[in-house]
């Protein structure tokens, strides 16, 4: 099992910028796909942004290209998400999640991190 921990939410102003953590327990290398989902509230969770270890080319959202980047260092088995231009419309719940084996299936999911954002 991965243990996930989300850090650097907070509250931005539109058109501000901040960079998500995910800090992983076991080496990146050994997870094949990392996911940032995002939970705005009274509605589902949805996929963001998606790396993986594979050498694939990392996933971004329509909504969220040009705007966010995932980025993975692999030294401290940390996964980023550089949110900029910031809308209101990207508040809510950024986690983070781990497909290890690459089977399609997320197993592990971190508590989430809370994002505000003010117009």
């Amino acid at each position: 099992q991965v243990q996930l921990r989300e850090s650097g939410g907070g509250l931005a102003q539109a058109g501000g910028s901040l960079r998500l953590s995910c800090a992983a327990s076991v080496d990146l290398f050994s997870i094949d796909t990392m996911d940032w989902y995002h939970q705005a509230p009274g509605l589902q969770r949805e996929l963001v942004c998606r790396t993986t270890s594979g050498g694939r080319t990392d996933y971004c959202a329509d909504s969220v290209k040009g705007r966010f980047t995932i980025s993975r260092d692999n030294a401290k088995n940390t996964v980023y998400l550089q949110m900029n231009s910031l809308k209101p419309e990207d508040a809510g719940v950024y986690m983070c999640a781990a497909d290890p084996a690459g089977l399609g299936f997320l197993t592990d999911w971190g508590p989430g991190t809370q994002v505000a954002v003010s117009s």
